[in-house]
C-alpha cells in the first residue's frame, strides 16, 4: 500500500481513468455488435445509422488514446466493407 499522499492520489486517478476507459470500450463493443446484427438482418438503414455512431465514437476514443489509431481505422474499414456490400446487394 502506498504511503505518500501523491501516490494515493495517483491510485485514485488510475482507477477513475480505468473505469472511464472501460465504459468507452463497452460502448464501442455495443455499437459494433448492433451494426453487425443490422448487417446480418440485411437492414441497410439501421446498419448505416449505427455505423455513423460507431465511427464518431471510435474516432473520439482513438483521439483520447483509449484505442490505438490503427485499431480504430481497422474497425471502421471492416464494417464499412460489410455495409457497402449490403448496399450493393440490396
Amino acid at each position: 500500500m502506498a504511503h505518500k499522499q501523491a501516490a494515493l492520489k495517483d491510485i485514485r486517478q488510475t482507477k477513475k481513468r480505468a473505469k472511464r476507459n472501460k465504459n468507452v470500450k463497452e460502448h464501442l463493443a455495443y455499437l459494433k455488435k448492433q451494426t453487425q446484427k443490422a448487417v446480418e438482418k440485411k437492414d441497410a438503414a439501421r446498419a448505416e445509422d449505427f455505423y455513423k455512431k460507431l465511427v464518431k465514437s471510435v474516432d473520439k476514443a482513438a483521439k483520447r488514446n483509449i484505442v490505438k489509431k490503427n485499431t480504430a481505422n481497422r474497425r471502421k474499414s471492416r464494417l464499412a466493407k460489410k455495409i457497402n456490400t449490403l448496399k450493393k446487394t440490396a
